[in-house]
């Protein structure tokens, strides 16, 4: 005996979705034109710094574009081959996002290094004019993302790629100010290396926390072992085992387990209220919201006659 349901989850589709793809629509164009112009810039002005924020904003166009794909994709539906739908699409996008940003960023790096030892010369007006080209782009995405950053990991990646190209266009600017006015040739390379500095660790972050969730890890803020006390403390319960709490997609927590009762439970009638009583215990008593529950009720010799490898947690 077991039992499931969820609450809350956007469903594919939904007018929600469609805006979330809308938005990163523009934001995809407008990056996108970014990349054409920086790359000019680039080839014109030699810029260590706006070689890197174009290839980091390369990498963003590229990861917009994973992006959007996701995003259309989670608009399918579920059904019986697939029954999450493309929920999870998202967080494969993301890992893709961040695994490009990484290497990215180890390139800036090496090359901002280089640079350092034997700076070339920069034309510092052109870099500036590219610059400013390209914080206008990015802080008009951000504004078009901002509201809807929290909404799942894919626009959370998106929305943090956009914002940290916007202060990669701003390190370029300082950059040709000062060789502009001081120059001090190495500042290239300097915002070269910051912009690395910005990137790594941000990627990072979101492949740590996307590979957890594809390693179906337990969700963060959540202690199996508080849950696992939680339901033994409820009446007719005699022990609880095979429990399982992973994330299918933002938003989307899952719990199972197997839980022993007495076996008159089963005779009475009253199996039926202590699924109840179980499933709101873990819905209710936990910060991360537990409310696509599945729950097998089961008896004590029913426990012993399942294969052995079959049962732990």
């Amino acid at each position: 005996m077991g039992a499931g349901h969820s609450h809350g989850v956007s469903e594919p589709g939904s007018g929600s979705s469609r805006s979330l793809r809308r938005r990163l629509a523009v934001v995809f164009g407008l990056t996108a034109t970014v990349v054409v112009a920086q790359a000019i810039g680039s080839w014109v002005t030699g810029s260590l710094a706006l070689l890197t924020d174009t290839a980091h904003a390369l990498t963003d166009a590229t990861g917009l574009l994973v992006a959007l794909i996701a995003a259309t994709l989670m608009l399918k539906p579920a059904n019986k081959h697939r029954t999450w739908g493309f929920r999870r699409i998202e967080v494969i996008a993301a890992l893709a996002q961040a695994t490009l940003l990484i290497v990215v960023g180890v390139y800036a790096a090496i090359e901002g290094v280089r640079r350092l030892v034997e700076p070339p010369e920069v034309a510092s007006s052109e870099l500036l004019a590219f610059g400013v080209i390209g914080l206008v782009a990015n802080i008009t995405g951000i504004v078009i993302l901002s509201s809807s950053r929290g909404a799942n990991f894919n626009m959370r990646a998106a929305f943090l790629e956009v914002l940290n190209d916007a202060l990669g266009s701003l390190g370029v600017i300082v950059a040709a100010i000062v060789i502009a006015t001081t120059g001090f040739q190495r500042a290239d390379a300097i915002a070269g290396l910051f912009i690395a500095a910005l990137i790594v660790p941000r990627a990072v972050t979101i492949m740590r926390e996307t590979t957890g969730v594809l390693m179906e890890f337990t969700p963060k803020g959540l202690d199996l072992d508080q849950v696992r006390a939680h339901i033994l403390g409820l009446p007719h319960v005699r022990d609880v085992h095979d429990l399982h709490a992973s994330t299918v997609a933002t938003g989307l927590p899952t719990i199972s387990a197997h839980v022993v009762v007495d076996d008159g439970c089963f005779t009475d009638g009253h199996a039926p209220a202590i699924l109840h009583d179980i499933r709101e215990c873990v819905a209710e008593h936990f910060p991360v919201s537990l409310e696509h529950s599945t729950f097998q009720l089961e008896t004590e010799a029913l426990r012993e006659h399942e294969p052995a490898g079959s049962r732990h947690a």
